[in-house]
Parts: structure tokens; C-alpha cells; sequence
């Protein structure tokens, strides 16, 4: 016998759970489900855990290297079993609290596998039975998990993912990672603040591809002062995984030389692949590319009152992205219309410094054919940075021949909070002058933001202009 709901969502990470808690504030009758606990991979194996992880690491850092302490700095180590237990009672409170949440707003969540069907009815497989429901409209929030490489698979052991990588019980002595990406970056510095050899590994012409060149340049300089080896161009062609650890072997796409790196363990993080496989109740009757669903900018499926949101949809794979998503889609499935505009996404890295942007890079605004103003302001001409010893970075804003800024792209402490200024600046179509009337605070690294957008017209007046 089955039931009826107004809404199905599949998936509760981050779009999943937001998704099913605007719904609730519309009076929309809600069922979500997932075999997971609420918050997906990135509450409790993604964003969150990363984070805590990389503040307390660095905290050891900042107490071991300071240069002004006395006393025996050498005596000082993180308890890692303890930051362990705390990881987790970070991810166990905000779990309380979201199903705190969705239980005020009368969502129903069920633990089990969902499966969609054509009719968008859901048959969701529990440990009390199987379940079927009738929905007016379903939205898809599967996510994504890491993807391996033909000859080298995560075996959460010797080759790890993400998730593993995050619950190590004991600091390896050596890491390879795959992927000068987000992920790979973060975990390669929360490693080597520990005294792990990490050395990452990029097919690819730079780090963080597709990012500005200018500014992960400079990032890329302050991680390797750090201690981190990073090689880009470096195409893997053979693994080799034993009791010993592994071996990675392959060639240099620039120079073609041969390459073979050992290490204790090897981590995965070179990009990621959607969770659809064990979507459908039968063969899969959305419309489809290489596994991703499509949809079109209301978030709608090739089956009318079928939605996806988040990283099942592809583009950029951010949990941020996924929040609005979910507010568009739910939205729409509640009979108003809105779309998706991602041109003003931010995006950023919690390396130190952190990287962040938005919109535009240089190269893309000039594959455009736009011509572009840039503005870079460095950390060093900071009086803030210079207090905070921490002098590696700059703030660059484009703008194009009408002064609006397009692009945005930060690396410097905090560059996560600083970017939604330039977020505001390019969603809303602001000029340099418009962007250096806000009164900064002083001293504050957000000074740069004013001062980037007068460089850009060679009027700042803290560095020389050309």
C-alpha cells in the first residue's frame, strides 16, 4: 500500500536537509530520506571535520612557530586521539541540531535506500521493510563521493579517501595525494603541520585548476615554503600497493621524464564522481551526462516535477552551491519561479593562507575578449598582515572597460570571510569607485579590497602605481 507526500527529497547532506526545512517553513508535507545521517558527506565527512582539523593544527603550528615564545616549544604536540574525539563531538552537536530542526518542522526522516521511479513514486528499502510513496514532486540530492583511478582504488587502508583521511587513528610518517585540489590541499597542510612528508601530485598545469593563475601562483609559493612538495604535470601511470605502502609511478607531461614517489599512504582526492548509480527503480529514465543529472536553470529534470540539486548536477561542487539549490528547487516545486544564476559563486580553500574567488578569472575574461582592469594589492603593503606575520598573498580585482567588476580572487588569512564584499561587488554589478567608497576598518585586512579597486585605476595610495 503506498503513502503520499507533497515532497521526496533523496539525500540529506547539506542540499537534502535545507531543501526539506524550506519546505517545511511553505506547510509542504515532507519525507527525506538517505541511508546516511543527516548532513551527507559534508557535515560529517566533508567541510566540517576538515575544518576542525585544520584549526587545530593550526593552533600547533602558530605556538611552534612563533619566533617571540621561549621555553621548551619542542615539548609542545596535539594529543591526536583527543582532536579526534573532538572532531567528532563537533559533527555529533551540529547533527543534533539539524535534526532538532527538521523535527520542529514536522519532516519525516527515514533511513533507508531510495529508489525513483518514473511515475515519481520512491521506494525506499528500511530495516522494517520496503516503503512507497507517492510524491507531487521529488527532489534529488545524492551528492557525490570521491573518484579513483582505473588502477588504483580506495581501499581505506594504504589508499585513502577524503572520509579516511579524516579519521586516521594514527599521523602517517608519508603521503602522496592526487590532486593539487581543494580537498588535496587542505589535507596535504593538515598532515604536514603534524611532521607528515606530503608530497601532491597534479596532472594538470597548476594547482587548483581553472582558478587565477596570478593568485594561486602565489598560494603555491607560500605551501611549498611550508614544506609541502607539490609537482603539477605529473601523469600517474602505474600503482604499485603493498603491506610497505605504495608506489606511484609515471611521467612528466612537460619534459617526459619518469617519475615513481613512495610514501606510507596515497589519498584521492583528484575530483569526484555523482551518486546515481543506485538512483533509479529500473533503468534511468532522466536525462543524463556521465552520471550527472541535467536540468535546466529552475533545477528541473527531463521529468516534469522531478528536481536535483547540488553536486548530482555537476558544476562546481560546493556545499554552498547545493544551499541555494535547494531554496530554488523547493521554491519552484511550490509553484514560484526562480532560476539559478552562478556567475557570482564563491568558492575557497582553507589552506594558510586561504584562497578564495568569484567570478572571473584574468584568463577567462580575456578568452572572453573583455577588456580587463586589474587591480592587486599585496599582503606586504598591509600594516594588518604585517602584524599577523603573515605577509604572502595579495587581493586582485578585475573589472572590465566599464569599471564593473567581474572577478574577484584573494589569498591571504581569512580570505573566506573577506570575499563576500567582492561577491556583493560582482552579483550586483559594482564599479571600482563603488567598491572603495565602503569606509573599511582600520587596520583590518579587508583595507585591501578598497585599495585593489584604486590600483585598478592607478589611484592607490598605499603602494606605488605604474
Amino acid at each position: 500500500m503506498s503513502e503520499t507526500r507533497d515532497l521526496v527529497i533523496i539525500g540529506a547532506g547539506p542540499g537534502g536537509y535545507l531543501a526539506a526545512m524550506r519546505a517545511a517553513q511553505l506547510k509542504k508535507r515532507v519525507t527525506l530520506v538517505d541511508q546516511d545521517r543527516v548532513g551527507g558527506t559534508c557535515i560529517n565527512y566533508g567541510c566540517i571535520p576538515s575544518k576542525y582539523l585544520l584549526h587545530q593544527t593550526k593552533v600547533l603550528k602558530e605556538a611552534t612557530g612563533t619566533k617571540t615564545l621561549e621555553g621548551p616549544v619542542g615539548e609542545v604536540r596535539l594529543n591526536w586521539a583527543k582532536v579526534q574525539q573532538g572532531r567528532q563531538a563537533v559533527v555529533d552537536q551540529l547533527v543534533k541540531g539539524l535534526v532538532f530542526l527538521l523535527e520542529k518542522g514536522k519532516v519525516e526522516m527515514v533511513k533507508g535506500a531510495a529508489r525513483l521511479r518514473p511515475d515519481r513514486s520512491v521506494a525506499i528499502r528500511t530495516a522494517d521493510g520496503e516503503r512507497l510513496i507517492e510524491a507531487d514532486k521529488v527532489i534529488v540530492a545524492t551528492g557525490s563521493r570521491a573518484a579513483g583511478l582505473p588502477f588504483l582504488k580506495v581501499d581505506g587502508q594504504t589508499v585513502i579517501s577524503s572520509t579516511e583521511a579524516l579519521e586516521l587513528a594514527e599521523v602517517p610518517k608519508s603521503l602522496l595525494v592526487i590532486g593539487a585540489g581543494a580537498i588535496g590541499l587542505e589535507m596535504g597542510t593538515i598532515y604536514r603541520r603534524l611532521g607528515t612528508d606530503v608530497t601532491v601530485l597534479e596532472i594538470l598545469p597548476q594547482i587548483l585548476p581553472g582558478s587565477d593563475k596570478e593568485a594561486v601562483t602565489r598560494l603555491e609559493r607560500a605551501l611549498k615554503k611550508q614544506g609541502l612538495k607539490i609537482s603539477t604535470e605529473m601523469r600517474i601511470e602505474s600503482a604499485e600497493v603493498s603491506g610497505a605502502g605504495v608506489t606511484l609511478r609515471g611521467v612528466c607531461v612537460k619534459t617526459n621524464a619518469p617519475f615513481e614517489h613512495k610514501a606510507e599512504k596515497v589519498l584521492l582526492s583528484a575530483g569526484r564522481k555523482p551518486n546515481t548509480e543506485a538512483l533509479f527503480d529500473g533503468p534511468p529514465f532522466l536525462e543524463m551526462d556521465r552520471g550527472f543529472i541535467k536540468v535546466n536553470a529552475a533545477l528541473e529534470t527531463s521529468v516534469a516535477g522531478v528536481y536535483a540539486i547540488g553536486d548530482v548536477v555537476g558544476g562546481k561542487l560546493l556545499a554552498h552551491k547545493a544551499y541555494h539549490d535547494a531554496v530554488v528547487a523547493v521554491e519552484n516545486a511550490a509553484g514560484m519561479s526562480r532560476t539559478v544564476d552562478y556567475s557570482a559563486l564563491p568558492a575557497s580553500v582553507y589552506t594558510e593562507p586561504e584562497f578564495a574567488t568569484v567570478g572571473l578569472t584574468q584568463e577567462e575574461a580575456a578568452a572572453k575578449g573583455v577588456k580587463v582592469k586589474s587591480g592587486v594589492f599585496p599582503l606586504q603593503a598591509s600594516g594588518r598582515a604585517m602584524t599577523m606575520e603573515a605577509p604572502d598573498g595579495l587581493v586582485k580585482v578585475l573589472a572590465d572597460g566599464t569599471d564593473k567588476v567581474i572577478g574577484a580572487h584573494i589569498v591571504a588569512p581569512g580570505a573566506s570571510d573577506l570575499i563576500p564584499v567582492l561577491t556583493m561587488a560582482v552579483a550586483k554589478g559594482m564599479s571600482l569607485r563603488e567598491l572603495d567608497s565602503i569606509i573599511y576598518i582600520h587596520p583590518t585586512l579587508s583595507e585591501m579590497i578598497g585599495e585593489a579597486a584604486l590600483k585598478a585605476t592607478n589611484e592607490a595610495l598605499h603602494i606605488l602605481n605604474s
